[in-house]
């Protein structure tokens, strides 16, 4: 997977920092964007197959048998990365809005 993340696989990474099963990563992730961001299980499962094959998370089973995802080292550092990432873009987009006078 390329370092660079979507919105969703960031989003997705972020709810599990915290071990989780599927319908509780789309609640988080919902809840992490005051409402603003739905996913759908569908986009979400893919997402999830993505991220294990690239070694971003490992998948657990409960007792419940449900499958629980946690984010791995290798998943927390891309993450990590991505947050600088974004920050920057932030930073970026926000400082050239005031220079220019219209971050009103």
């Amino acid at each position: 997977m390329e370092d660079t993340l979507t919105d969703s696989t960031y989003l997705i990474l972020l709810a599990l920092l915290e071990p989780q099963h599927g319908y509780a990563i789309m609640k988080e992730v919902n809840s992490l964007t005051n409402g603003q961001v739905d996913i759908g299980p569908a986009s979400m499962y893919t997402i999830l197959k993505k991220l294990q094959k690239s070694e971003l998370i490992t998948l657990e089973e409960s007792s419940e048998r449900k499958k629980i995802y946690l984010i791995t080292e290798k998943g927390l550092e891309n993450l990590k990365r991505d947050i600088k990432r974004r920050k920057l873009l932030y930073q970026a987009g926000n400082r050239l809005l005031a220079e220019k006078g219209r971050n009103e």
